[in-house]
């Protein structure tokens, strides 16, 4: 048996293998079993991952659902924020990556959105956001731009807007800021001096994470020691500030939660000895029911799945940190 099923006390293979999701058995097969799955292609041309492409538009975005809130946000600024979410549905459920067409002209269309200064804005007006930076970035480095100069770019701004203590936070809310500050036409810059967030470095940590040579960096491990330091702990700023925003899970990522950070330490090479890192592979352990399966709480339900992606995810980081 491998060592990272020994870690738990039920198999959580075979409920994933009869989910009745293709994309899921996939993965089990080639993430969790090591066996031949197939080429990932199979996977583009599920009708699931079809319907959302069919919903892109001509200049590779896709429309924000019901318009969204014009007083907040505008509604160019609205459709980057459904861009990347759907770039996320397809590069982490599908697979797919820069050689598909769809994924091309959507790339084309984020990278629009980067400033001369290296950050995308937008989703946060005029407002500087390493957070949504980090999370674009990380889904165009895993569907294959990771040598993209844009990519390069972001990382350079990504290291210039740490806080001092390491990490990172949302700019204005150091400025003491309300999140309405967005629709301000003034940028606002970070006061250094202030703590960090623990939920924006845990975003900002994914892209480190994501490339081979940038979590290779000492950055990417300090800010790796003080995510996992803040574990269980509230956050500095208002914004996902309660203690239970760590048990709160979805997929793709989002926010930051205890999977999405044990993900990041992972790849990045944290031990499974870690205190911290024991602590919350621990967690996750204790919640895994006789049947194989996790029932946590789980953010943006619409995915049928999205218990089975969870239980996929928690297995790809439980065999990183053991085998």
């Amino acid at each position: 048996m491998n060592q990272w099923l020994k870690r738990l006390r039920f198999d959580p293979t075979a409920p994933l293998l009869s989910s009745g999701n293709e994309a899921i058995r996939y993965f089990c097969r080639r993430n969790l079993l090591d066996q031949d799955a197939g080429p990932i292609e199979n996977l583009w041309h599920l009708p699931e991952a079809e319907k959302l492409l069919g919903k892109q538009l001509s200049d590779g975005s896709w429309a924000y659902p019901g318009g969204g809130k014009p007083h907040l946000r505008s509604q160019e600024d609205y459709s980057q924020l459904e861009t990347f979410r759907m770039v996320g549905e397809l590069v982490e459920k599908y697979g797919l990556d820069r050689r598909h067409s769809g994924i091309k002209r959507a790339a084309d269309y984020l990278f629009s959105k980067q400033t001369e200064e290296g950050d995308f804005r937008g989703i946060y007006g005029h407002q500087y956001s390493p957070n949504y930076s980090a999370a674009i970035m990380e889904l165009l480095i895993k569907a294959g731009y990771d040598d993209d100069p844009h990519i390069d770019r972001g990382f350079q701004w990504l290291v210039s807007m740490r806080q001092d203590d390491g990490g990172w936070a949302v700019p204005l809310r150091t400025a003491g800021v309300k999140l309405d500050a967005i629709t301000a036409e003034k940028t606002i810059t970070p006061d250094r001096s202030k703590p960090s967030s623990h939920w924006a470095t845990g975003v900002v940590l994914r892209a480190f994470a994501a490339h081979e040579k940038q979590r290779k960096k000492d950055i990417a491990r300090s800010a790796g020691q003080l995510l996992a330091s803040r574990f269980f702990k509230k956050d500095t700023y208002p914004d996902r500030q309660a203690v239970d925003f760590w048990t709160r899970f979805s997929y793709p990522f989002w926010f930051t939660d205890l999977l999405s950070s044990l993900d990041s330490l992972s790849l990045i090479g944290f031990s499974s000895d870690d205190p911290h890192v024991s602590k919350g592979i621990e967690w996750l352990v204790d919640k895994q029911h006789s049947d194989g399966t996790w029932r946590l709480k789980l953010l943006k339900t619409k995915d049928k799945h999205l218990s089975h992606w969870i239980a996929l995810t928690i297995c790809r980081v439980l065999k990183r940190f053991y085998d």
